[in-house]
């Protein structure tokens, strides 16, 4: 098994109910931020980290991210005939992302700043680390109304409570999402049998970053698309 990731999830099989109409044809996935769609966004990221396989799941108007991606290199799966959640989705595209520890990305988010997939994969420590997770502090953020997920301790390790906000971007270990008999189950699950071992750690990003999960949240994106003034 290898211990550096090499592999990237992307999660895009959710129906995007917050973004209300602008979904009603198509996946939140496909809705455009400064002129592109939310999952070319990601993209962008994972290529300039030059992280080999990528692997989506689809499920809501799944034709729809199928001809976007065609061409891409980016392999997809559909859930049909019900949505697996996080979990669930995970463990589902394991045939195709290999054995050893991964990326996974949530694709409704806009990054100002180093690019979240290198400073994680900088910072892995798979001696140490079951997950490490991309955290943001409150006052990096845009678009998002919570007081945040996780405290970071001095050590690195997270724990549950407000002051930073999960970015949708992580390195994981795989090997325990096969002790979940449920076919769809939240990664929430699998993070708090990593924190009881005191093996799930949080990074905090060196950046601003904004949350893209309603309509609200796409004129404050496209301020950080802006080229910046010295």
């Amino acid at each position: 098994m290898r211990n550096d990731p090499n592999a990237v999830m992307l999660f895009a099989a959710g129906f995007g109910t917050r973004m209300r109409s602008l979904t009603a044809d198509r996946p939140k996935p496909l809705v455009t931020v400064g002129g592109r769609a939310l999952i070319d966004h990601t993209l962008d990221l994972v290529r300039s980290s030059e992280i080999a396989t990528v692997v989506a799941n689809l499920h809501y108007l799944p034709e729809k991210l199928l001809a976007h991606l065609e061409g891409s290199g980016v392999q997809t799966l559909v859930e049909t005939p019900d949505i697996l959640e996080t979990g669930g989705g995970l463990r589902n595209a394991l045939p195709l992302l290999g054995d050893g520890p991964v990326f996974t990305a949530n694709t409704d988010a806009i990054w100002r700043g180093p690019n979240p997939f290198s400073v994680l994969k900088d910072a892995w420590d798979p001696d140490q680390m079951d997950a490490l997770l991309i955290c943001v502090p409150r006052d990096r953020v845009l678009g998002h109304k919570g007081q945040g997920d996780f405290v970071i301790g001095p050590d690195g390790r997270l724990s549950r409570g407000p002051g930073h906000v999960y970015g949708g971007i992580q390195i994981i270990k795989t090997n325990g999402l096969h002790d979940f008999d449920e076919p769809a189950f939240s990664l929430n699950l699998l993070w708090n049998k990593m924190a009881e071992n005191k093996r799930l750690f949080g990074l905090p990003y060196d950046g601003e970053w904004c949350d893209v999960g309603s309509p609200e949240g796409i004129p404050l994106a496209e301020t950080l698309l802006e080229p910046r003034h010295v």
